[in-house]
Order: C-alpha cells, then sequence, then structure tokens
C-alpha cells in the first residue's frame, strides 16, 4: 500500500512489520525519528511483542541488542555518526558472535568540526568491523532493504546495516510502498536462533581464543561474509517474487552494456548521477552507472561483470581516507585487477562530504572533463573544491580537482 511518509516513519513501518522482539536505542540526529516512532510503535500497541529498551547511550544500546539476540531474540537498533564510533567494541563483538542483528545507520559525518549533515564516513570507518553493509538509493529501497536484512541475517547469523542518507532520505516526504503485514510474515519466517543462552542447557559463547584457533575463527567469519554473496541475490529475486519490485541484491547498473563510461557510486546521489548518464547518452556519449547496493561483502566478481568493457571509471563517494585517498575507489580497482592490462582508468572524485550537495551540474562537469581528459586518472579529485578558502587556511591545493 503506498502511503505519503517521511523516510524515517517508513522505515520504522517495515522495522515494525518484521516483529522484533528487541529494540534497544538511543537518539542521535538523523536517526531519532525512526526509534522515536518505533517507541510509538510499541507503546500504542502497534507492535506488540516487542520490548523497547531506552538505554544510556549507542555502546549500551548495541550491548543490550548483543544480550537480546544471544538468548533468542530478533534485534533491532539504529544510530548515526558519533553514535556509530561509540558502539564500535560492541560492533565487533556482535559480529564475531555470530549475532543476526539489524541496525540501520543514517549516515552523518563524523567530526570535528561537529556536522551533522550527510556523507558516508560513518559506515566507511566500520566497513572492517564484520558486519554486512547495505546501502540504499531511494525511501523505497530502503524500506524494502530492511525487510531482506532480517532474512540475510538470520538465515546466515550474521549482522547487518541497512544504511541510508541522513535528511536526504531519512527526512524526505515521499510515496513509498509500504508490504503489508501478511506479506512481511510470509517472506520472513519466525526466527530461529543457531545458539541460544540458555540457563536450562548452559553453554558459553565469545570465550577466550588463543593463537592456535583464533586464525580459523575469522576465515570463518570471512567465509560467512562470502556466502553472503551468494545468498543476497536469491533473497532479493525471492524479495522481487513476493513483492513485485527488483530490490537489493549486490549492484544495480544502468545503461552500462555498451558504456565506455561508467559512474559507481552508493546511496541518494544514484538518482542525479542517472539523469546526467541519460543526458550524456543524448549527446551521443556511451555512459552508464552503477550503483553499489552492497558493499560489505564487496561483491567483486559483479562490479567487474557490470562494468563490462568500459574504458573509463568514475567513482563518486561520500567519503574517503585522509593521507590516502578514495576508499571504494580501491575496492573497485580490486575488483578490476583480473581484467587484461591495462584496464579501464578509474577516477577517484570526493563529493558532497559533510552534506555538500552533489549537483547534477557538477556531475556533467565533472564527467565532461574525463570524457575530454582535462583530469588526472592517477589523482584525487574533489568535487566543488574551494580554492580560495584553502589559500585563505594557507593550504595550497597539491592536485587537481
Amino acid at each position: 500500500m503506498f502511503e505519503q511518509l517521511e523516510g524515517s516513519k517508513a522505515v520504522a513501518k517495515a522495522v515494525a512489520r518484521c516483529r522484533p522482539r528487541v529494540i534497544a536505542a538511543y537518539p542521535i540526529s538523523p536517526q531519532t525519528h525512526i526509534v522515536e516512532a518505533l517507541s510509538d510503535f510499541v507503546r500504542d500497541g502497534e507492535l506488540t511483542g516487542c520490548e523497547y529498551l531506552m538505554v544510556e547511550s549507542e555502546f549500551g544500546a548495541m550491548s543490550a541488542c548483543i544480550g537480546a539476540s544471544g538468548v533468542g531474540a530478533r534485534t533491532y537498533t539504529a544510530t548515526a555518526s558519533q553514535g556509530l564510533l561509540f558502539m564500535t567494541e560492541a560492533l565487533f563483538n556482535a559480529s564475531g558472535l555470530g549475532l543476526p542483528i539489524v541496525m540501520t545507520v543514517a549516515n552523518r559525518a563524523i567530526g570535528a568540526p561537529i556536522n551533522i549533515w550527510n556523507d558516508h564516513s560513518d559506515s566507511m570507518s566500520q566497513r572492517d568491523s564484520g558486519w554486512v553493509q547495505l546501502f540504499a538509493a531511494s525511501n523505497q529501497e530502503a524500506v524494502d532493504l530492511h525487510v531482506q536484512a532480517f532474512v540475510l541475517a538470520e538465515r546466515l547469523s550474521l549482522p547487518v546495516m541497512v544504511c541510508m542518507d541522513g535528511f536526504v532520505l531519512t527526512h524526505a516526504v515521499e510515496d513509498v510502498d509500504l508490504p503489508e503485514q501478511d506479506q512481511v510474515d510470509a517472506f520472513l519466517p519466525p526466527f530461529v536462533p543457531r545458539q541460544r543462552l540458555d540457563p536450562r542447557d548452559p553453554i558459553t559463547i565469545g570465550s577466550m581464543v588463543g593463537p592456535e584457533a583464533f586464525t580459523e575463527v575469522r576465515y570463518l567469519m570471512h567465509d560467512q561474509q562470502l556466502a553472503a554473496l551468494d545468498e543476497l541475490p536469491r533473497i532479493a529475486a525471492d524479495f522481487q517474487a513476493a513483492f513485485g519490485r527488483d530490490s537489493g541484491g549486490l549492484v544495480h547498473p544502468y545503461r552500462t552494456e555498451d558504456a565506455d563510461v561508467v559512474v559507481v557510486a552508493l546511496g541518494s546521489v544514484l538518482g542525479g548521477v542517472n539523469e546526467v548518464v541519460d543526458a550524456l547518452r543524448e549527446e551521443g556519449v556511451a555512459a552508464g552507472s552503477l550503483g553499489i547496493s552492497c558493499y560489505r561483502p564487496w561483491p567483486a566478481d559483479a562490479v567487474r561483470e557490470a562494468i563490462g568493457s568500459a574504458r573509463t571509471v568514475v567513482v563518486v563517494e561520500r567519503a574517503f581516507a585522509p593521507g590516502v585517498g578514495g576508499v571504494v575507489s580501491q575496492d573497485v580497482r580490486l575488483a578490476l585487477r583480473p581484467l587484461a592490462a591495462p584496464g579501464p582508468a578509474v577516477y577517484d572524485v570526493v563529493a558532497g562530504l559533510g552534506g555538500r550537495p552533489v549537483t547534477r551540474t557538477a556531475l556533467r562537469r565533472l564527467l565532461d572533463d574525463v570524457v575530454a581528459g582535462r583530469l588526472d586518472p592517477h589523482g584525487l579529485h574533489f568535487l566543488d573544491l574551494d580554492h580560495d578558502l584553502l589559500e585563505r587556511a594557507g593550504t595550497p591545493w597539491r592536485g587537481t580537482s
């Protein structure tokens, strides 16, 4: 049923229809409306059989989720930015214990300086924490990914983050096709945990592991992540059959079949990217785009197949590693490494940090420069960089943009 909803409220309704037994959360912008709505649903009886825990911090939220999931409850939380960083120790514990917790990350910049607006610095900082990371390009996809995330998490006993752009999606009001309760119940079976702490049948999880077995434990985590690469397309296909929408999976190619230039991106920026691709196509430029829906585990084979025979790849990313450069671009290069030399030129383009708009005009100017050979494929580029501001700060620009 279509409803005109704020993105946060739509996600909250989708999560509620997944029937979590425990929700533990601490508010932080721009995630707050999600957990506020879920709190209202529990209070008003719209979400029954669920215990809502008002905790003292994000670390407390994830710790409570670990305990709840450990005793066999379907468990959910949400956070953003510094809140995600405050959870870091517990994030590694959740993945190391193989607990199928689902968490929304309303992507937001990390301070200092303080910035509450959108980029992907928060979830990218946790890319090696052992959590599956799914990125939504729209509010509809955010809704759909949460339903699929619970299926994946519980099928493989893995924690899953669903990342949606803070404010850009969380606070945008638009029509969303919300799955009905009976549809979700049919798609998402009751949770049967692989392991469960029960005083009547005591076991220990998370005990000390020495050098003789720690490598093997970590390999098992890696193997479970790789299993998600096989499982996600199956879940997406089942979702499409059940709900009539192509949502989720690993990647979303757009007009890449014969593309010479492919733009790779994650999240809501893909809408503008695809409009620029269409405009370039009308002018005879063979452009395409590749949306990454699953960032961790990294779908290298799917990325390589989608890029195909393109000669140029432009990676537009909302985070970067200071002192190194692009984050996603390095994964793209890893995916393309098996191709015969020299392979496509890969451009690293950092855009939209701290909520700066990534406009169609700026994207078009970027792609025009790439096609015309005005950008160095070996450099790090910043979209709409303010050179005057850098000069006033006493730091000259050391590259091209």
